[in-house]
């Protein structure tokens, strides 16, 4: 299985910012460990604090990934158009969030682009990473 792992904004900064929110640990730790656990999924990662790259990585997904774990970032409370692209890819997508999002800031309690995902992990920290891909998994082999 190829899977596409995309963060936005701000998670290239896993590690250093706000610790006591999303943990001391970046990104790039937590992969390897991803791709020790799960050694035959093809893994790509990839980061843009810019929603148009978010939305052309997302279309270019068809074809070369089997599905997206995908962290919007600040963009999920506001991006119709990163929702619509979720919508017309026709690969499954799982938005992960690492903080609780309904235990924040009440602007954060709506997820405009979980709704189009099949389906949304929240507050599990980075370990939300792990259970997109062992829905995803599941989820083809029951399709096969």
């Amino acid at each position: 299985m190829r899977i596409l792992l995309l963060n936005g904004p701000n998670l290239d900064l896993l590690g250093t910012r706000e610790p006591h929110i999303y943990g001391a640990r970046s990104f790039e730790d937590y992969l390897s460990e991803l791709r020790m656990e799960f050694p035959d999924v093809a893994f790509s990662n990839a980061q843009s604090n810019v929603e148009g790259e978010l939305i052309d990585l997302l279309r270019k997904s068809t074809g070369t990934y089997d599905a997206v774990v995908m962290n919007p970032a600040g963009y999920s409370h506001s991006s119709v158009a990163i929702r619509d692209t979720i919508i017309v890819i026709g690969i499954p997508v799982v938005e992960v969030h690492i903080s609780n999002i309904h235990a924040r800031e009440e602007f954060r309690h709506n997820s405009i682009t979980g709704g189009a995902c099949a389906g949304v992990i929240t507050g599990f920290g980075l370990e939300g990473y792990r259970l997109a891909v062992t829905y995803l998994l599941q989820r083809a082999t029951k399709a096969s």
